[in-house]
């Protein structure tokens, strides 16, 4: 199942300059997701982080993990309408263990990579891995609730 922006709007509530999700190309219910975010000198943050030199923050990279990781929790919960989906939202609960590993910089493409530790109720459990060229850059385990807005 692939997903393109458009989709992803439908889904989560992010808009830019905080849509950090420009594709799906891999989603299987229950269990994973691949999808990406094409990083560029247009984007926003590179204006202060940091002039001259710039990084793509570490802080948004976890939350294009959980964007990603709100996207499998939604597609995995069987029989919810449109309708249904547009009045709940995920709220992140924790992020444990996370780790930067290299830097992510402009022209760089970031594949998330998110698979279910485990999911009971509303609520889930994510293991999330962001790559730049098969290089993983960063990790976390991500904890969130889908509830009502």
């Amino acid at each position: 199942m692939t997903m393109d922006v458009m989709e992803i709007q439908k889904i989560i509530p992010h808009r830019y300059p905080f849509l950090l999700l420009d594709r799906v190309t891999d989603l299987v219910k229950n269990e994973t997701l691949v999808g990406f975010k094409n990083v560029t000198i247009g984007d926003n943050i590179f204006q202060g982080h940091f002039p001259g030199h710039p990084i793509y923050p570490g802080v948004m990279i976890l939350e294009g993990m959980a964007q990603a990781g709100g996207i499998l929790a939604f597609k995995s919960m069987d029989g919810m309408t449109e309708e249904e989906v547009a009045n709940k939202v995920v709220y992140f609960m924790s992020i444990d263990k996370a780790k930067f590993r290299a830097p992510v910089r402009p022209g760089d493409r970031l594949e998330y990579r998110i698979s279910v530790i485990k999911q009971k109720g509303s609520i889930w459990m994510l293991d999330g891995k962001a790559y730049v060229d098969d290089t993983l850059v960063s990790q976390a385990e991500l904890k969130a609730m889908i509830v009502d807005k």
